[in-house]
């Protein structure tokens, strides 16, 4: 698709402007892989951002249906050309990226591609992302590639913007993030205050229930009536919490991604090493992954706070359509069916409840001086 200068400098115009509209990452990466697509006339285009265990913390697609997608399966991993334009940083254009010594294949669902051109999207000295193309539309009838320089030079001008969409966006998305905390804390607080008064009311009123059962059994009665009542306002105002102090993260980003950037404060925030890895989960029900996400949350707890551990080790991985979740420490350890104080101070208690609830099962391995494993499997749905 040939494009006269006016109307390539207004593709170029309206791809800009799509771009700065975003606020959303996940809309900016949207946007930059379709305007890429259109602009250079590519049957794919894809866009990466790294995370730091070797894989990509999100990946977005244009050209490829949702069923093609599905059907790909997990994410890639940072190797081959991808790992080249990130670890590199310079620009990729090969005539027929299956030739090229660094490919490693692809998924047997996955389209054939062969002319290929990428980029990274860099912020300063940082990669932050990689952006390609493959199978131009209008191909080198010489067989060589149909990606021209124009179209690199097109591309490193839109990644350039892209960088700057992208930083604008997670700054946002930060800012966000800082007024949902602050907005949570205020409303558990208040959560709490209204709670607290209610149950005050409900010890009251059970109290003048209980002096008032043989002096006066028709007044008893009202008052009893009146505890069930408070007791049902009170279990609401628990639902509510609990509706309203839902992890914000699971709802935007899924289980994985919210664990293992948990997981990565708490690695740099404590001396202990904390890893987290995971293999082909997929999203699960969202009682589950939020009972998930406590039951590591406490697990993670007991090992940095109470068992003294040097390395934590957290793993999520797919078993059939439910998903296993491990979190393994090498710290003091326990007896487990030694004393039930201890199961309530370390939170096992809690723990069984939550996974209990999602249909899950718990089961806890430990010893004094040996660490601890707890593993906790849910169904799916």
């Amino acid at each position: 698709m040939s494009q006269g200068p006016r109307s390539g400098l207004y593709a170029v115009s309206s791809a800009l402007l799509a771009m700065s509209r975003h606020l959303e990452v996940r809309d900016v990466l949207k946007t930059i892989v379709a305007s890429a697509r259109e602009l250079l006339d590519a049957q794919y285009a894809a866009l990466g951002v790294p995370d730091d265990h070797g894989g990509f913390a999100q990946f977005v697609v244009d050209g490829v249906s949702d069923a093609q997608w599905k059907a790909i399966g997990p994410l890639p991993r940072q190797h081959g050309i991808l790992a080249a334009m990130l670890h590199d940083a310079r620009p990729e254009r090969l005539a027929d990226v299956r030739e090229d010594p660094r490919f490693e294949g692809w998924p047997s669902a996955h389209p054939d591609m062969s002319d290929f051109l990428g980029l990274p999207i860099r912020d300063g000295d940082e990669v932050i992302g990689a952006l390609f193309l493959a199978n131009k539309n209008c191909p080198k009838p010489d067989g060589g590639c149909g990606f021209t320089e124009d179209d690199e030079e097109l591309l490193t001008i839109l990644a350039q913007h892209a960088a700057i969409a992208l930083t604008n966006a997670r700054l946002y998305e930060r800012s966000r993030e800082l007024t949902i905390a602050e907005e949570r804390s205020r409303l558990a607080h208040e959560l709490h205050d209204a709670v607290s008064q209610k149950l005050f009311s409900l010890r009251l009123t059970a109290q003048a229930a209980a002096t008032l059962v043989d002096r006066d059994p028709g007044r008893a009665k009202g008052e009893l009536q009146q505890v069930a009542a408070l007791a049902a306002e009170a279990a609401d105002e628990l639902r509510a919490a609990v509706v309203e102090l839902r992890p914000a993260a699971l709802d935007e980003d899924g289980l994985v991604a919210t664990l293992r950037t948990q997981i990565q404060v708490l690695d740099r925030a404590h001396s202990a090493r904390v890893t987290f890895d995971s293999c082909g989960v997929r999203a699960l029900p969202a009682a589950q992954e939020e009972a998930m996400l406590r039951v590591a949350q406490e697990a993670l707890h007991n090992a940095l706070r109470h068992a003294d551990a040097d390395r934590v080790d957290v793993t999520l991985e797919r078993r059939g359509q439910g998903a296993v979740l491990r979190v393994t420490d090498d710290g003091s350890g326990f007896e487990p069916k030694a004393t039930r104080r201890a199961g309530r101070h370390l939170g096992l208690v809690s723990m069984r409840d939550r996974t209990n609830g999602v249909g899950g099962t718990l089961t806890v391995e430990s010893a004094p001086g040996k660490g601890t494993t707890i593993e906790m499997e849910v169904p799916g749905g």
